[in-house]
């Protein structure tokens, strides 16, 4: 279970230093950019304990997967963009690629 936590931990780390990106300014901007550094480190960090106990195109898959469907969350919700059907469509085939691997593949160990 902790394998899985860590996971999380990864991911959010990740959509939080992606989000400050915007905000950094190029790394012209300092509180900006430590969230950044410090988020990308944890979530660096976390996800190398992952792949201690998981397999590692599976944890990648996993881990881009949702941080991909948390940003464009993210960018909509707090950046105020636009997410047209094929985007919509894209980012849920994604989200579903990641419940297929969760739920049916064999190589993930619950």
């Amino acid at each position: 279970m902790m394998v899985w936590m860590l996971l999380v931990i990864a991911i959010v780390s990740e959509v939080i230093a992606t989000s400050a990106l915007k905000s950094a300014e190029g790394f012209t901007r300092l509180w900006p950019s430590v969230v950044v550094v410090l988020g990308y480190g944890v979530a660096f960090y976390c996800l190398s304990e992952v792949v201690k106990s998981l397999p590692l195109g599976v944890t990648y898959a996993i881990w881009s997967g949702v941080g991909v469907a948390l940003i464009a969350l993210v960018g909509w919700l707090v950046f105020d963009q636009k997410l047209d059907g094929a985007a919509l469509l894209g980012l849920g085939l994604i989200v579903t690629g990641v419940v297929i691997i969760n739920v049916f593949s064999k190589t993930v160990s619950h």
